[in-house]
């Protein structure tokens, strides 16, 4: 049984104050890395999410102990366990592409499992290449997608070279750089093409050389130093794919906002919602450590377009944006995104078109005709906790959005709707 929040804008203007959870994508690697480092590390700041607890849970069960404590965790890495055992990621894709790079490290095997959606997402690229390693792998459907299994055969020589598209997820990238340090002679990964979601590669390097690792990158390759990992306090910063929905709801309603320790963010390349925020018409400042979005309801909304490749996980709050802005907006660069928790460029289009939006769908990217008052209605959400958030934001418009399976938010921002009451109110309605 699913559960069903109706939401209403609340107030004429925005007047508030959102606190964002931390970045889970830096917190998955921070994870994944302290997991792999000898001696104990520290992450400070780590969010409460679906998919933070899947790495934890997994990477518990492999051995690695790891405490909690309010948002700290406490991890005594070196050691990823003996014992062959099967983990399930259950709709983590991040995750479980992390897993299946670091149980190859294992002598034993490890399988890695999902819920029915993760296991029909693609993990070729990531398997062809572990393969190429030398690893062994061994994917149970179809030779594609999970479970996967995975290990380092006895006495098997590891290579250090491997070729991949860069038009693939940033995400297989990502897996195979953080195992680097522990391979005998590093791994330099050679990326043909042009590159997607390239601000998520230079994330992975950068948590990769806080924790002692050495990563260079250099036009398409990039080359990881052997020599493994040393322990680290880390702070996770907060999550700016988060901050997307409350600065998309301050641009369609007006009015002013403070994202508190946001300007402490360095890492992510989501950060630029704020200046898409700022070429439709919002001002966007520092006040110390805050960030402060304020949109003047005499100032029209102006169409964009934008390439958001390197940053696809703001589609979702961007095309919601663009439906309070008149004329034609055009988002493009992110055909891929296609094979994310949901098809979130269809999928995304239909539940908008569900309470009046003109949206269209092209190979690469959306375009939204807008400017016009959405309608109330009811909107499926796919299992994808990005699109969740961002259909609860035609609720500005319209008179209201009813969102089914709106506990998916669960995956990256639990308190999504109690953060948020600020900005829009809530009814649990039966399911």
């Amino acid at each position: 049984m699913t559960t069903v929040r109706r939401v209403r804008r609340r107030g004429a203007s925005i007047d508030a104050t959102v606190i964002v959870p931390g970045s889970k994508s830096a917190a998955n690697r921070a994870l994944i890395i302290a997991a792999l480092a000898e001696g104990q590390s520290t992450l400070v700041g780590v969010p409460t999410s679906d998919d933070v607890d899947a790495c934890r849970d997994a990477l518990s069960a492999m051995g690695v102990r790891i405490a909690n404590r309010d948002d700290s965790m406490t991890i005594d890495g070196g050691d990823l366990g003996n014992q062959s055992l099967t983990v399930d990621a259950h709709l983590a894709g991040t995750t479980s592409r992390f897993l299946i790079a670091a149980g190859a490290l294992r002598t034993s095997p490890l399988t890695v499992t999902g819920d029915a959606p993760l296991r029909v997402r693609p993990m070729t690229p990531l398997l062809e290449a572990l393969t190429y390693l030398g690893f062994e792998v061994v994917a149970s459907r179809d030779g594609l997608g999970l479970p996967v299994t995975v290990s380092r055969p006895e006495g098997a020589v590891i290579g250090s070279v491997v070729r991949l598209p860069g038009d693939v997820s940033s995400q297989f990238v990502s897996a195979l750089m953080m195992i680097g340090p522990k391979l005998p002679n590093g791994l330099s990964i050679a990326l043909d093409g042009p590159k997607v979601s390239e601000s998520y590669i230079r994330m992975t390097a950068s948590v990769m050389a806080t924790f002692g690792a050495d990563v260079e990158m250099n036009g398409g390759n990039v080359v990881v130093g052997p020599g493994g990992y040393v322990p680290r306090h880390f702070m996770i910063e907060p999550d700016y794919s988060s901050a997307a929905f409350p600065v998309a709801a301050v641009v369609m309603a007006g009015g002013r906002l403070c994202l508190p320790n946001l300007a402490t963010a360095s890492l992510q390349g989501d950060s630029r919602i704020l200046e898409i925020a700022e070429m439709m018409g919002a001002t966007v400042q520092t006040d110390g450590d805050n960030v402060v979005v304020a949109r003047s309801k005499n100032i029209e909304l102006e169409a964009i377009d934008v390439d958001l490749s390197d940053c696809s996980d703001l589609v979702p709050a961007v095309a919601m944006m663009c439906t309070a802005a008149a004329g034609t907006s055009s988002i493009s660069g992110v055909g891929f995104i296609r094979n994310k928790e949901s098809d979130r460029l269809g999928d995304l289009a239909s539940e908008m078109r569900e309470i009046g939006a003109r949206v269209d769908v092209l190979a690469e990217g959306l375009v939204v005709h807008g400017g016009e008052t959405l309608s109330a209605g009811r909107c499926n959400t796919h299992h994808d906790h990005r699109l969740a958030m961002a259909l609860s934001l035609g609720s500005l418009i319209a008179d209201y959005v009813d969102i089914c399976d709106s506990d998916v938010v669960s995956k990256s921002w639990p308190t999504y709707w109690t953060s948020m009451t600020d900005i829009i109110s809530v009814e649990t309605l039966a399911s």
